[in-house]
């Protein structure tokens, strides 16, 4: 889920919210403005129910993000990049770069989330008993109310197990820890999120063939994210088990052609482009440094009458946007960074000097090699390490 305004860090981490978050905002304002709140403390004006209304739905988020940051420190803190946070319509998303590397940090990284909603929970319940000692009970304490229950359904519902949830992420850092092997361990907790996901739109068409609509309708489209989510999921398992161990270096599609960010678009592509069968060139300065990445798909944006006058550098990806890695990387690190403007491409770095470049092709093409490797094998022949060492020359 990409974002669409920028709020700025927290602890050096991105974090950002989507469009989408606007409807959750309204549909809990609403809810609890015209519904919630008039009924448990009633006599009060629109007004002073809008604003509580207000106040809770952004206290919610702000639960959210709290939830979505504990993921991303407790990651971060066991070795994992963490990209940044999300926040949109069904929830948030701490955007990680890589897995864990033990079911111990695994479950650490999914575990302090739930913990996290539950603690929230726990100070808004103990606030609103102290306030209500205090003499207190009016829109304020029923906000607390508010936040502690949600934040406590929050982690209940976290802690189902089933991929994507975190309980589902805890079920794999279980299987994980009894089995030996992380793959097979994804593919049970993915399916137990698709079978959940089945349940919850099964729910959802009950409460919409009974008459209640907007929760059915919720249900339902929750339940569709999750099976959505977790066969994504699932496909993402099968792939790292067929490409682990593999190193970043072992399908490197041959030679790269690098080229000067100064060169304009005309003369790179009568000289380079058009005579070479390559489709991306990474763009290093005199001393061989990285500086940019050009695509064939970039410079043909590029119009005819401003190539002459348009730099390599005007029309390529900058530095910070280009996924890189070292050759003794793991495959599966990088992956999940392969995208964003380079059109899917990484380039690869041994001691800052540009070595080669991944494309998707490449990783397709290892996998069918993979493959027929596994086909072929006799049962007494060693595992894959042979399929990391081929070379795969092919169009970059």
């Amino acid at each position: 889920m990409n974002e669409t305004f920028r709020l700025g860090r927290i602890a050096g981490i991105r974090v950002g919210i989507n469009a989408s978050v606007l409807v959750i905002v309204v549909i809990i304002a609403a809810g609890l403005a015209m519904g919630r709140f008039p009924l448990v403390l009633p006599g009060r004006s629109g007004l002073a129910y809008t604003a509580a209304a207000l106040v809770a739905a952004l206290a919610f988020l702000a639960s959210l993000l709290a939830h979505e940051l504990a993921h991303a420190l407790v990651a971060r803190r066991n070795g994992v990049e963490v990209e940044g946070i999300t926040l949109w319509l069904l929830g948030g998303v701490a955007r990680l770069r890589g897995g864990a590397r033990t079911p111990g940090a695994e479950f650490r990284i999914a575990g302090v989330g739930p913990l996290t909603s539950l603690v929230l929970g726990g100070l808004s319940m103990a606030a609103a008993l102290l306030a209500r000692l205090a003499g207190a009970d009016g829109l304020p304490v029923a906000v607390l109310d508010y936040l502690a229950v949600i934040n406590v359904s929050l982690a209940v519902f976290n802690l189902v197990p089933a991929a994507p949830l975190d309980g589902g992420r805890l079920l794999r850092a279980l299987l994980w820890w009894r089995r030996g092997d992380p793959w097979s361990s994804a593919v049970t907790a993915s399916r137990a999120g698709r079978f959940f996901g089945f349940t919850l739109i099964a729910l959802g068409a009950l409460q919409l063939v009974t008459g209640r609509g907007l929760n059915g309708l919720w249900l339902g489209l929750v339940g569709l994210f999750l099976v959505n989510a977790a066969t994504a999921e699932e496909q993402q398992a099968h792939v790292s088990a067929r490409l682990g161990g593999l190193t970043v270096g072992g399908v490197v599609g041959g030679p790269v052609l690098t080229a000067d960010p100064d060169q304009p678009v005309e003369r790179f592509l009568h000289e380079v482009a058009l005579v070479h069968r390559f489709s991306t060139y990474p763009l290093v300065d005199h001393g061989g440094a990285l500086v940019g990445l050009v695509t064939l798909n970039r410079l043909r944006s590029v119009p005819v009458d401003a190539r002459a006058t348009t730099r390599l550098r005007d029309v390529a990806c900058p530095l910070p946007e280009i996924p890189t890695a070292r050759p003794e990387e793991p495959l599966l690190d990088l992956l999940g960074r392969m995208q964003g403007c380079t059109d899917g491409r990484a380039v690869v770095l041994d001691g800052g000097r540009v070595v080669g470049v991944v494309s998707p092709s490449d990783v397709t093409r290892t996998l069918q090699l993979a493959d027929l490797a596994a086909a072929g094998r006799h049962p007494s022949a060693g595992g894959g390490a042979d399929v990391a060492r081929m070379h795969h020359p092919g169009p970059r």
